[in-house]
């Protein structure tokens, strides 16, 4: 991939995140997720592995689908009410072809299918991109159109989403699809709360981000992509894994991280909403992802198998990604001591 390429796809990028995110209409909104799809596509594609193209493929239809859903959507609520405004949408049709659009966006289930496999066919800087970025401008979306949606029906979705990103991960043996799982079941926890605090939705997608980012620029240094290569990986960095370790256990959501602070105010808020089944529920759910993160940190940091190579340590790093990751994963362990401060800002 040519630089210009590059820094052109880049550019759009971040073009089409900041028109969605800023829009009040809905045209705006739809022009953004669309030069986004565009802007991502070549980045997938870039190896020209099989797997590669087959990723783009089903990614670009799946991502073009939710678009034209999203249209429609706003479409037909301008038809019956005469408004193009984000947060006038009060069609009950419009509210559910919206729901199914963000639902395909997010990678919510029933429309998770495509997640796992792109993920698995691009690399892992990309899939950092697909698993964070690419989810903030539906999540945008989410957050501004919220108390339109139908709160059974979004509730629903994020309970499955996260039983099945769990029980999905549980007998996954590559590294990218059981991040793309993690995913899955992160924005089930971010779906089931969006009715009651949208803004509780941008906290844990913050703090998803962070300690995602965390993870995939690690697992990238490393250059580990299954848990097989990943056992022999602590002979090469072993600071690092031991950071990655601790990250994972954030991820999963183990007190005293930062990954506690959002499934802590989450199921605070649905406890305060009379939705105490739906809370218990999710707090079970939730240890089905600490027993695959679990296995990770195993194979990451404990397990150690007979290995004839002897690995050279790696001194020399390229210094602003290993300064990069240091303050990542800082701030992907040690911020929820600062949770009172957190809490003044939504």
């Amino acid at each position: 991939m040519s630089p210009h390429a590059k820094l052109i796809s880049t550019l759009s990028l971040f073009l089409g995140t900041t028109i969605t995110i800023s829009s009040n209409h809905w045209v705006m909104a739809w022009t953004g997720l669309e030069i986004n799809t565009l802007a991502i596509i070549p980045f997938i594609s870039k190896s020209h592995h099989p797997r590669a193209i087959e990723a783009t493929i089903k990614y670009f239809l799946v991502q073009a689908t939710a678009s034209a859903l999203l249209l429609f959507s706003s479409m037909s609520n301008a038809w019956a009410t005469g408004q193009w405004d984000i947060t006038q949408l009060t069609h009950p049709m419009s509210c559910l072809l919206l729901t199914i659009a963000i639902a395909m966006k997010l990678g919510l289930v029933p429309f998770h299918f495509w997640f796992p496999e792109v993920l698995q066919g691009s690399s892992m800087i990309t899939a950092l991109l697909l698993s964070t970025m690419m989810k903030f401008p539906p999540i945008a979306i989410l957050f501004l159109t919220s108390h339109s949606l139908n709160p059974t029906l979004l509730t629903t979705m994020a309970i499955t989403s996260a039983a099945l990103g769990g029980w999905m991960g549980l007998n996954q043996t590559q590294i990218r699809k059981i991040l793309a799982f993690s995913s899955i079941s992160h924005m089930g926890w971010m779906t089931i709360i969006a009715i009651f605090s949208p803004n509780l939705i941008l906290l844990t997608f913050y703090l998803y981000t962070l300690m995602t980012a965390t993870v995939f620029l690690t697992l990238n240094t490393t250059k580990t992509l299954k848990l097989t290569t990943m056992m022999i990986s602590w002979t090469k960095t072993p600071m690092l894994n031991a950071t990655l370790m601790l990250t994972l256990l954030s991820l999963a959501g183990l007190p005293p991280l930062t990954g506690f602070l959002p499934k802590w105010l989450i199921i605070q808020e649905l406890t305060k909403q009379e939705m105490t089944t739906a809370a218990t529920i999710m707090a079970i759910l939730s240890l089905l992802g600490l027993f695959f993160y679990l296995r990770l940190t195993y194979y990451s940091t404990i397990t150690l198998p007979p290995n004839t190579v002897n690995h050279m340590k790696q001194w020399h790093t390229n210094k602003m990604t290993s300064t990069l990751i240091a303050s990542l994963t800082s701030s992907a362990i040690l911020l929820l001591p600062l949770s009172p401060m957190i809490l003044t800002t939504i």
